[in-house]
Order: C-alpha cells, then sequence, then structure tokens
C-alpha cells in the first residue's frame, strides 16, 4: 500500500481503515516510509483526528509490530504503574518494591528525560553499575528473584513507537492524546499485565495543563486498556508543583531510598503519599486488597517491616548496581556540585511553584534531555525546601539549585526565583489526587 494513499487519505479528512494503519506501521518498523512521510501522516491526524476506532488500530499494530512478554509461567499477579511524566516525580522507584513486597509481580519498562520532565531510567543509572538494558529471559529471570525489574524499553517492543515519538517531538504534535494512549499502551500491553494503574499528570508541569483533558486522556487509556484484555485504572494528580523534595536524577533516587528507609522529612510527604496511593490502588486491582484502605494498610506494613527497601536492594545488586546505597544514600551525592540558594524576595504564604520552569531549570543545567542524544548529568537538580501553603520570611531560602559552575547557577536564578509565588494570604492547596478513573 503506497504511503502516499494513505497520506492524501487522511490528508483529506478520511478515517484509515485498519490494513491502512497496519501498513503504515510496519512501514515505520521496516523502514519503507521515509522519515518525511511518516511526519506528514502524523501531522495530517493531528489537524484532522482519529476515530476512536483509528485509535485502537494503531494501539494494536504499534504492540503486534513486536514481542509481547509471557509471564504466565511466575505465580504472581503481574501489574505496572505508568504515569504520563512531571516534575520530580519518582514514584516507580518506590511503587515497584512496595507493590513487589506485597505479592505482585512488576515488569517495569520505563522510558527516559525529555523536555521539562524526568526519565525513570536516567534515575536508576545514577545509581553506579545499574543495568537497564535487560533481555526479556534476564527480566522474568529479576523478576522471579525480587519481583520486579526495572527496565527500558527493548528493540522487540513496541519497535514502532521510539522513532514515531522522535518524530512527534520533532513535529510539535506530543500533546494529541489518541497518539499518547497509543505510545503509552503499545508499550504497556507488550508486558503481559493483568492490571495497569496510571497516573496521568496536570497542571503547568505536564503534557496535558488541564484538569477536563487530563480526565479525557485518563479514561481514552483506561477504555483502551480494557479493550485489549488488562484491568485498567488511572489516577489524575497534581502537577501545578514539583513533586516531593528534589527533581534531578542522583537527588531523587536519594529521596527514594530515604523514604524507604523510614528516614524522610516533611517535604517528601507528597512522594511518599502518592507512592502509598498508586501502590494500593495496584493491589485492589489484582484482588490483593479488599479495598483502597485494606491496600494502604498493606503498602505500609511493607515500608514498615523493612520488606520494601530489603526488594530494591536486592534488585540493585540483581541489575549490577551498588546496593551499599541502601545502606547509606550519601553514596548517591558524592559528585561535587556547586549550590546556589534561591531566597525569598518578600514574606507571606507560597501560592504557587511553576513545575515547568522548575523542571526547565534543571534540563537547563544539564538535568535533562532537550533533545533524545542529548546527555544527562545525573548530580544536578534542585532541592525544595518549602512548599505551596508555606509560610515564608523575605530572605529564606525556598530551595537550593544544584549544578557544576557558578554561572550555571546564575544563569537560571531568576527563572527558579519567578517560579516561585508568595501572597498576602494562605491559599487554597489543590489535592494531590484529582480524580479516580
Amino acid at each position: 500500500m503506497r504511503p502516499q494513499h494513505i497520506i492524501e487519505r487522511k490528508r483529506d479528512g478520511r478515517a484509515l481503515s485498519t490494513s491502512e494503519m497496519e501498513s503504515f506501521v510496519s512501514g515505520i518498523v521496516d523502514g519503507r516510509w521515509a522519515d518525511y512521510q511518516i511526519s506528514a501522516l502524523v501531522m495530517a491526524m493531528f489537524i484532522n483526528g482519529l476515530t476512536r476506532a483509528e485509535q485502537t488500530s494503531i494501539t494494536r499494530a504499534m504492540l503486534e509490530s513486536g514481542t509481547i512478554m509471557d509471564l504466565s509461567d511466575i505465580d504472581a499477579p503481574k501489574a505496572d504503574k505508568h504515569s504520563t511524566g512531571g516534575v520530580g516525580d519518582k514514584t516507580s522507584l518506590l511503587v515497584a518494591p512496595i507493590a513487589a513486597a506485597c505479592g505482585l509481580a512488576v515488569p517495569m519498562i520505563s522510558g527516559r528525560a525529555l523536555g521539562h520532565t524526568g526519565g525513570t531510567l536516567d534515575k536508576l543509572e545514577s545509581i553506579a553499575g545499574y543495568n537497564v538494558k535487560l533481555s526479556f529471559p534476564k527480566i522474568k529471570a529479576v523478576i522471579r528473584a525480587c519481583g520486579f525489574a526495572l527496565a527500558g524499553q527493548t528493540r522487540s517492543i513496541a519497535p514502532a513507537d521510539g522513532k514515531l515519538y522522535a518524530l512527534r517531538d520533532a513535529t510539535a504534535t506530543v500533546p494529541y492524546i489518541p497518539l499518547i494512549v497509543a505510545s503509552i499502551m503499545s508499550k504497556k500491553l507488550a508486558e503481559g499485565l493483568d492490571a495497569l494503574t496510571l497516573d496521568v499528570k496536570t497542571g503547568k508541569g505536564a503534557f496535558i495543563k488541564s484538569l477536563p483533558e487530563s480526565k479525557k486522556l485518563a479514561h481514552a487509556l483506561c477504555e483502551t486498556g480494557r479493550k485489549f484484555g488488562v484491568n485498567t485504572g488511572a489516577l489524575v494528580t497534581d502537577m501545578s508543583e514539583p513533586l516531593g523534595k528534589f527533581v534531578g536524577n542522583s537527588l531523587e533516587v536519594f529521596e527514594c531510598v530515604s523514604i524507604l528507609r523510614g528516614e524522610s522529612d516533611s517535604q517528601m510527604d507528597q512522594t511518599l503519599a502518592l507512592s502509598i496511593e498508586l501502590t494500593s490502588t495496584m493491589l485492589v486491582q489484582c484482588g490483593v486488597a479488599s479495598s483502597l484502605a485494606d491496600g494502604r494498610k498493606l503498602s505500609k506494613n511493607a515500608l514498615n517491616s523493612g520488606e520494601a527497601v530489603e526488594r530494591f536492594r536486592k534488585n540493585v545488586e540483581l541489575q549490577g548496581g551498588d546496593p551499599r546505597i541502601c545502606d547509606d544514600p550519601t553514596r548517591l551525592l558524592k559528585t561535587r556540585t556547586v549550590s546556589g540558594a534561591i531566597s525569598a524576595k518578600a514574606s507571606g504564604y507560597i501560592s504557587g511553584i511553576d513545575a515547568y520552569a522548575v523542571g526547565s531549570a534543571v534540563c537547563y543545567v544539564g538535568g535533562g534531555r532537550v533533545k533524545a542524544e542529548d546527555k544527562i548529568d545525573h548530580s544536578v537538580g534542585f532541592e525544595s525546601r518549602l512548599k505551596v501553603g508555606d509560610r515564608v520570611d523575605a530572605g529564606e531560602t525556598l530551595g537550593i539549585v544544584h549544578c557544576r559552575s557558578r554561572s550555571q547557577a546564575a544563569a537560571v536564578s531568576e527563572k527558579l526565583h519567578a517560579a516561585y509565588k508568595i501572597s498576602g494570604e494562605k491559599p487554597r492547596i489543590s489535592k494531590l489526587v484529582r480524580a479516580r478513573i
């Protein structure tokens, strides 16, 4: 089937058939479609839209273009969690070991940072020696040993997605719900899951900014999961301010290991609370917990007993990392950086922290990627000392940027100052979980 014919049909606003969508996806994988042809069709999809049937057919074609993992010989409910991307969003590093400690098998295929949002794989690679490039047999072996594996997408899992996403990013067609659904679900459905819990972000630091659109995305993701036989649920969660205390790869791992060790402080409460909510949802979906309250109790028991941190320690060891970070999390912070304080210019209450501005600042100093091929500096980042609703005095430290030079700190200082809004009245604080779908 000629690419020009398929592009022409969508250019003119007509729906593509299943066979046409399959021809498009197979053409991406085997190279029959040139980049400019793929980009042309994606732009036509973005402008003229996809029907529900087209959304399902492109998801199925992307899924079936690669390998679907068979975990049927692992005697435990198979579940995963996926986030649509945020600033300081490090919950995967907590959800996986807590869920595993509660009896789930978690084959977590994760992604890398791009733009202002972080990536789980980059966080993990800030652990010395940690290997995220696992074969399917290795993923199964790690799951058998500790209950979860944290790995990157292999070439055999939804192979069309990597090329398609890169071209969507280059052509400003990322924020379109049917293509977001196809990208996420083609990878997650390839994991052979019984249940999937989605964390759909909303607010300034999210890809989808408005709550109604975020709910729309959550519904579309859940509907697609159910069509493919996977028990799928979603939490729509607030991303108007950075999540938790730290933004930046090794700093975020430090936060998670501190929480696993029971050594968290109040600035980490959001990270812990959201991780518990996501894990308890997974446990209910898999029938391990009878209610969310029961799931929360099981999750907290896994943390308080030390079982979750021991699962994490075992995973780090199995995937080639240094397990001593579980005894001394400061090992993650050994690389020398320059610190610059961001101080309040007025007294009052913090009424807003622009998560997008913070994420962009961390990206600028090397903690993220502007292009997919950019290298990451795992040690740089931002430490949030105060959150929305906190009282602050003029001159008090709002946060600290950790970077490589004074000039870097100076370059992002104004951007970070501008991210903080201070008012005379205590603001109404948004709920962390805005909706359940």
